[in-house]
């Protein structure tokens, strides 16, 4: 099936209607680009496109990207697209009406600089400089919007977040809210692959290395040779000095290693943690009248749909917006293992063009007659509209119990035993990938099996179809005979043929286990873990700890008949840093009469919009 807007009443104006009403009217120029000097002399490589036709003052589209603005092809080669990062942005807006202003960020493509740490706060000051040269054009209107996908994204908030008048609107797409829990170490567990990865295509890019930068699906045409020399630089000298200047680049790796407790500054650098390069940390700057519309997908990274919700539930905003769909980071991919292709139908540049229309123009689109919230439910196929998150509050609790049954009340106390298996695994289809570059096109096709390296509890068959909408939270009592370990617990759909489809998950470091109210600036509906040393508490060893905590959200219908299960590990070797690294531990989970370990769902019968005269405990599961 596929992900087209049509599927269910989800909207009033589907996206892809109301870009019929805004078609292209003009074509896309070929850019100025010149050099921006900022406070401290560094040099910073601007393209600027302004529509054809007339000398209206416009708004702007400002994007910083750190993936270049442009390439430099071979001489004599034609209809390559030179900007793969950020083509799609151009065309929409500049097409319609609008400025659109993209940079190098420091040291990346051809600007000058080095880049100190991974989203340096250097870059948040530079925004603020080149938001006041966009305002001081003669084509300015004095507007300017802000976009873009992930490191993109979170620039947008971090423009945002400096309170500049001329700010009026940000799109952050699958974009982090905070690095830390977002991102890198979710639950507190450092993803291994991620920065290794990453460092591998930043050192491509900002060392211009050709022959390593054909690994990168997305950068791999022949035909690339570097980043675009602005206009003045014709020889492209300057552009050459820029590059190497990049070879002093932090490198990721050691960076992130760095940042094993979040918020806790780096050695030496007592400025510089998770959390001043985490766009959260500086929410209180971003304005109520600045509009935010937040994106992203079910299989969008280790938590960046976290992230779109936190900042949703977070920002004072009046005019705020959340859209959540099946896709992978990116949007690249409709993740649906019903999908109809592997290619999204849904038009996503036509709803951020409605509402940067709307907050920027001053059209009247209907974007504000629509629910804020927009979200697709995997396996039912459609689109629903909430007016608040979660869509789902009431909460079934399924009870852990012997012979691997989930039953619907707690039974007499009992325990299972597990010795970690550190070999166990989820494989290469995950939604780790496509985070780290790799070109992912299918998302736990291969999960059926997976759950037998793990304790896995299962329901009685469902007697009707239900939604699961939001986050699942586990309750387990567990006793470890190491202080320290990782508990993976995964969510599965069951079919009556006994074959298991991934839904969902989530993780946490042990030692993380206390709960804390969600901070200011990270605002949740499911529990919150600060992950800091200070809150850090090892466990007592044998001792049943209550381990409490959040899978990612999803909206999944389960069919009639079909089974839930829920499965528990200590590690995912393909992806998650071992924990502890030099002892296997032994855990003992505990269920039943006062240490019943649980999980709660967000579930109601399908169909099913406004729950509040349906009570959680009327909905049997057998």
């Amino acid at each position: 099936m596929a992900d087209n807007d049509l599927r269910g009443q989800g909207w009033i104006v589907p996206p892809s209607q109301y870009i019929k009403s805004r078609p292209a009217i003009c074509d896309i120029p070929i850019p100025s680009s010149r050099y921006l000097q900022m406070r401290d002399g560094c040099k910073i490589a601007a393209d600027i496109y302004l529509p054809e036709g007339g000398e209206h003052k416009r708004p702007t589209i400002f994007i910083q990207t750190p993936y270049y603005r442009r390439f430099a092809v071979e001489p004599g080669v034609q209809g390559v697209e030179v900007s793969p990062n950020v083509a799609k942005y151009r065309d929409v807006f500049v097409s319609r009406g609008y400025a659109v202003v993209i940079v190098d960020i420091r040291g990346t493509g051809a600007s000058f600089g080095t880049r100190d740490s991974f989203r340096s706060p250097k870059e948040r000051d530079d925004a603020v400089e080149i938001t006041d040269w966009i305002v001081a054009q003669p084509w300015s209107n004095g507007s300017v919007g802000a976009t873009g996908i992930s490191y993109l994204g979170a620039a947008s908030d971090f423009l945002a977040s400096t309170a500049h008048p001329a700010v009026k609107a940000i799109a952050p797409l699958f974009a982090v809210w905070d690095t830390y829990l977002d991102n890198y170490y979710p639950g507190g567990v450092l993803l291994t692959n991620l920065a290794s990865v990453y460092d591998e295509l930043m050192v491509a890019l900002d060392h211009d290395n050709r022959t390593l930068l054909k690994k990168f699906a997305y950068y791999a045409d022949p035909h690339f040779r570097g980043p675009q020399p602005v206009d003045e630089d014709a020889d492209g000298s300057l552009c050459r000095e820029a590059v190497a200047q990049h070879a002093g680049n932090f490198r990721m790796p050691e960076f992130i290693g760095q940042l094993e407790y979040r918020n806790e500054p780096v050695p030496h650098r007592p400025a510089l943690s998770s959390a001043s390069i985490s766009p959260s940390h500086y929410a209180s700057g971003i304005r109520d009248d600045v509009a935010v519309y937040s994106v992203s997908g079910w299989m969008d990274g280790a938590g960046y749909m976290n992230g779109a919700i936190s900042r949703f539930l977070t920002l004072p905003s009046k005019n705020k917006y959340l859209l959540l769909g099946p896709w992978d980071h990116g949007a690249r991919i409709n993740v649906s293992l019903w999908r109809a292709s592997e290619t999204p139908e849904f038009d996503l540049f036509a709803e951020i063009l409605r509402f940067f229309d709307e907050h920027l123009l001053g059209l009247e689109t209907g974007l504000r007659s629509e629910k804020p919230i927009h979200y697709f439910t995997l396996h039912e196929e459609v689109w629903r509209g909430a007016s608040s998150w979660p869509p789902v509050k009431p909460e079934t609790c399924l009870f852990i119990s012997t012979a691997g049954r989930l039953s619907e009340a707690p039974e007499a106390a009992a325990e299972d035993s597990y010795r970690v298996d550190f070999a166990s695994a989820t494989g290469q289809r995950t939604r780790y990938e496509r985070i780290a570059a790799i070109d992912s096109r299918e998302y736990y096709t291969d999960w059926n099996g997976r759950d037998q390296r793990m304790l896995n509890y299962t329901s009685t068959p469902l007697a009707r179809k239900a939604e699961l909408a939001g986050h699942c939270t586990v309750s387990l009592w567990i006793a470890s005979d190491t202080p320290d370990l990782a508990i993976h617990a995964y969510l599965s759909e069951v079919d009556n043929d006994g074959n298991a489809r991934y839904v969902t998950e989530g993780l946490l470091r042990a030692i993380h286990r206390q709960e804390q109210q969600a901070p200011a600036n990270y605002q949740t509906s499911w529990s919150f873990h600060s992950c800091t040393r200070e809150n850090a508490r090892p466990m007592p060893v044998g001792q049943p700890q209550l381990v409490q905590f959040a899978l990612l959200p999803i909206s999944w219908e389960f069919p009639a008949g079909s089974r839930i299960r829920l499965s528990i590990s200590g590690t995912d070797a393909d992806h998650c840093k071992r924990i502890p690294d030099d002892q296997t531990p032994n855990v003992k989970l505990q269920m039943g009469a006062s240490m019943a370990s649980s999980i709660s769902l967000p579930l109601r019968p399908s169909g099913i919009t406004d729950f509040s005269t349906h009570l959680v405990s009327s909905m049997r599961l057998h």
